[in-house]
């Protein structure tokens, strides 16, 4: 019986024992991502750096990466009216599979011709691009494979599964599978999202996280952060409580969270609790019309919550999203069994006391005690205890929150470890290594 978490040390200890780091020559590498630059940011950057040709494929009109040939591309059409609902979303990823296909044929025809391709295929760019380079190495980036049971959905017994859900999801997997069959290789971010994938595909998976800039996120005793509505100036070493969703929903846990604010409130009167995140919904059903979680959840407990010591801040820049974190005297994470949100590897590497959920891949990154807190996910009042903990003994954490930051350098740091592993991968399928 195999350990996912395991299993990953034992993939990044070959990779660095059989990778050679000297290249034969520079490369002419296509990236695919239907939001460029997404987890290609630093990536691309870095093939610039060392001399590599990089073009990519997009849709998005985002700010183009300095030395990157950008070529964008766009559907030609919509979902056919009245489809099944089982398969528009597979109807929708073979529609932009099928822009991706004609944008990279029209580049063959110029004579392009990349020697590896990297590509997120969760959209449905990567499922024809094959077809155009046969003998080009695809390297795509597995997010998650979808599950009826196990994973993220039937999860929280709050939101009963539709029963239409597990056939859905299944259906949902159509692209999955011709991804992870056209490609030559692909990478995961953690051990966990890489087990979510059929076993007879999970060789062809290396773990891979995309990392975090340890350099420039860091523990800062003077960071200040001013709430000017309220007049306030909230410091390093103030009670403050961290919680930071890209949306405010059930399944990166925002209800749990909001019902553990009363007591936490009630027990720490100095307190103050900022929630970044918008009203929106990434994951999961919506909400009842006219509605958002945010206000649902909060709804429930209004009576009881100082709204003094309470700011919902939205969507913020990132920098002010750094100083938050420095600032943090606990930060708050808590997620369904599902991909794991860049944030909580940025709070531990800012030196945050992450308390998080105990799911999957959480459980892959925090040792309860060691460099972090655990609870449960669905007990507010046991989130509150261990919030309340934390401020009233924070001299006891310090060592905590020292090995959570080191644990980021040690297994996710951008520059030293992910970013290396990740181009000498690509180098190593691209032939571009000396034995």
């Amino acid at each position: 019986m195999t350990h996912p978490v395991l299993d990953a040390l034992i993939e990044c200890l070959t990779a660095r024992i059989n990778t050679p780091n000297t290249r034969t020559s520079t490369m002419k590498i296509l990236l695919i991502h239907q939001n460029f630059p997404g987890q290609y940011k630093h990536i691309a950057a870095a093939l610039v750096a060392r001399g590599d040709e990089v073009t990519a494929l997009c849709i998005e009109d985002n700010p183009v990466l300095a030395g990157v040939r950008v070529v964008r591309y766009g559907p030609k059409r919509g979902n056919t009216p009245k489809i099944h609902p089982w398969v528009q979303e597979t109807e929708t990823k073979v529609i932009r599979g099928e822009a991706c296909f004609r944008a990279a044929r029209q580049l063959q025809v110029q004579g392009y011709r990349p020697d590896i391709i990297c590509a997120h295929p969760g959209w449905g760019e990567a499922l024809f691009v094959k077809e155009v380079w046969p003998q080009i190495p695809l390297l795509n980036y597995f997010e998650f494979y979808y599950h009826a049971h196990g994973a993220d959905v039937g999860f929280d017994p709050e939101f009963p599964e539709n029963p239409d859900e597990a056939p859905r999801l299944l259906a949902k997997n159509f692209a999955n599978l011709m991804n992870l069959e056209q490609c030559d290789a692909g990478v995961s971010p953690t051990a966990w999202q890489k087990s979510t994938h059929p076993v007879s595909f999970q060789h062809k998976i290396r773990v891979i996280h995309e990392g975090v800039n340890t350099a420039a996120i860091t523990p800062k005793t003077d960071t200040q952060i001013t709430l000017r509505e309220k007049a306030r100036v909230l410091r390093a070493g103030d009670e403050i409580v961290t919680f930071v969703n890209r949306n405010l929903e059930p399944y990166r846990g925002y209800h749990s969270f909001i019902r553990a604010l009363p007591e936490i409130q009630r027990r720490r009167p100095k307190a103050h609790i900022l929630i970044v995140g918008g009203d929106g919904v990434s994951y999961g059903s919506r909400p009842a019309q006219g509605t958002t979680y945010r206000e649902q959840f909060l709804n429930e407990v209004r009576s009881d919550i100082d709204f003094q010591r309470l700011d919902f801040v939205g969507t913020i820049p990132y920098t002010a999203f750094i100083g938050l974190l420095q600032i943090s005297a606990v930060h708050v994470y808590l997620t369904y069994p599902f991909v794991l949100s860049w944030s909580m590897l940025e709070a531990m590497s800012a030196g945050c006391l992450v308390v998080g959920s105990r799911t999957a891949p959480v459980e892959e990154v925090i040792r309860h005690g060691d460099n972090g807190l655990l609870v449960d996910f669905f007990s507010p009042q046991q989130i509150a205890e261990q919030v309340v903990q934390t401020l009233e003994l924070p001299g006891d954490f310090a060592l905590l929150r020292q090995r959570a930051r080191q644990t980021i350098i040690d297994r996710y740091d951008l520059k030293r470890i992910c970013l290396p592993q990740h181009l000498a991968y690509i180098d190593e399928l691209a032939g571009q290594v000396t034995i």
